[in-house]
C-alpha cells in the first residue's frame, strides 16, 4: 500500500516526469498536492498499471487534488538543455502553475534541482511508494500520452499512437525509413551521423 505523507504536518506536492527516455516528443513532468483522505482504488506508478485504469485514475486526481498542475518542455529545449535538465524544467514549470504553495516536494528519482526556496526530498522508486509522486506519475504520463496521439496524425510513419515516441525497433525502423521530422530529438546519439542506427 503506498504511503499518504512523507511528513506529518507539511504541504507535500509530488512531482514525475514522462517521456525522458523517448527518441520524439516533450517530456511532460506534473505536481500534485492531494487531501490528507484521498483514496483511489489501483493508484501506483504508471507504468504499472493499464492505459485504461490510468485514464480512469487521471479524472479522479484532476476532480479531486487540492492542485495539480503540468508543465512541458519539447524536444527543441531538450535538444538544448539535455533531457535531465528538462526533466528538471518541466517540474518546476509544473511547480510554477500551482496555486497552493507547497512546503516539501516530493521528487520521484534520486536527483532534483532546487525550486526557489522550497524544501525536497528525492525518492528512488517514489511512483511507487507515495500517493501524491504516484497521482503526479499518472498525470504526467496521461497528459503526455494524449500529446502523442495528437501528433501521431500528422505523422502516422512513426507509429506513435503505440509506442509514444519511445525507442521500439517500428520506431527505429521508421527513423531509418523516414528520417527525422520536426518532433524528434536531434541531440540523441540515434541521429547522429558519427553513430549509426543499429537494430
Amino acid at each position: 500500500m503506498l504511503k499518504k505523507s512523507y511528513t506529518k504536518d507539511k504541504i507535500e506536492a509530488g512531482c514525475d516526469e514522462a517521456g525522458r527516455g523517448c527518441l520524439a516528443g516533450p517530456v511532460f513532468a506534473a505536481a500534485v498536492i492531494l487531501p490528507k483522505r484521498f483514496k483511489a482504488p489501483g493508484l501506483t506508478d504508471s507504468k504499472k498499471i493499464s492505459e485504461k485504469l490510468r485514464n480512469e485514475l487521471r479524472v479522479i486526481i484532476e476532480e479531486t487534488a487540492l492542485d495539480w498542475a503540468v508543465g512541458v518542455v519539447d524536444n527543441n529545449e531538450i535538444d538544448k538543455i539535455n533531457i535531465l535538465n528538462a526533466s528538471f524544467l518541466a517540474m518546476h514549470r509544473a511547480i510554477d502553475q500551482l496555486k497552493t504553495k507547497p512546503e516539501i516536494l516530493l521528487i520521484d528519482g534520486n536527483r532534483f534541482n532546487k525550486y526557489k526556496d522550497v524544501e525536497h526530498q528525492c525518492i528512488i522508486g517514489g511512483d511507487g511508494k507515495y500517493l501524491h509522486i504516484a497521482a503526479a506519475s499518472i498525470l504526467a504520463k496521461t497528459h503526455r500520452d494524449e500529446y502523442m496521439k495528437k501528433i501521431h496524425d500528422e505523422h502516422p510513419e512513426y507509429g506513435w499512437l503505440q509506442n509514444k515516441g519511445y525507442a521500439t525497433l517500428t520506431h527505429r525502423n521508421a527513423i531509418h525509413k523516414y528520417g527525422a521530422c520536426e518532433y524528434h530529438r536531434k541531440s540523441y546519439a540515434i541521429f547522429q551521423p558519427e553513430l549509426p542506427l543499429k537494430f
